[in-house]
């Protein structure tokens, strides 16, 4: 999407890899995978009445401001799974509202080594579910705790075309459902997504 990346020093960024074995889901649901091991995370970090919401297809949101990103690229049998949070800082983006950790909770002093340990057993924990239980499963705790059905979304494709539909839930292998204006309903199965201030509310 043309954006910049910025990796300012305190705040988290990590890889890990995720060889893939016969039998697993879809390497590309491992976004789902991620970023219910960052929710879990933070659960443990922020006050019990924080507001940490997912949103497709992979964005963290507390207090509906972007806290976290996560990218993924296959390489042959192997994904690279990359995760940044914003931990001491936060990038000004033009197009949405961003956070971080110590804002979030003024009382949380961990560093990034010390969340890197917390979100590594959670992360274990998650791709472990994701092959024994399969990709329902996290996908029924992703919806649980991310936007909820009739929420107002726009998706943006690379070609820059804005899709606005409300939000009817996920396809079986993950892909974003949507109902148009005219009750017409569209999968779709990339694209940049924002919320309609108006549902944010």
């Amino acid at each position: 999407m043309g954006r910049s990346w910025e990796s300012p020093e305190g705040n988290l960024y990590c890889s890990t890899v995720v060889e893939i074995r016969s039998g697993d889901p879809a390497p590309s649901s491992l976004s789902f995978v991620t970023s219910l091991a960052v929710h879990d995370m933070l659960k443990r970090q922020l006050p019990a009445d924080a507001s940490i919401m997912l949103k497709w297809p992979n964005d963290i949101l507390i207090n509906q401001a972007k806290i976290c990103g996560i990218l993924l690229e296959r390489i042959l049998a192997k994904v690279v799974v990359g995760i940044g949070i914003n931990i001491i800082s936060a990038p000004r983006l033009p197009d949405r509202e961003t956070i971080f950790l110590r804002a979030a909770n003024d009382r949380n002093e961990n560093d990034a080594s010390q969340i890197l340990d917390c979100l590594i057993p959670l992360f274990e924990m998650r791709l472990k579910q994701w092959r024994t239980s399969g990709l329902q499963a996290i996908l029924r705790d992703w919806q649980a705790v991310a936007h909820e059905p009739g929420t107002s979304l726009y998706v943006s494709d690379h070609s820059g075309t804005k899709i606005r539909g409300e939000y009817i839930g996920l396809t079986d292998d993950g892909a974003l459902r949507l109902r148009k204006a005219d009750g017409t309903p569209i999968v779709l199965h990339a694209g940049d997504v924002e919320m309609d201030q108006r549902d944010a509310l």
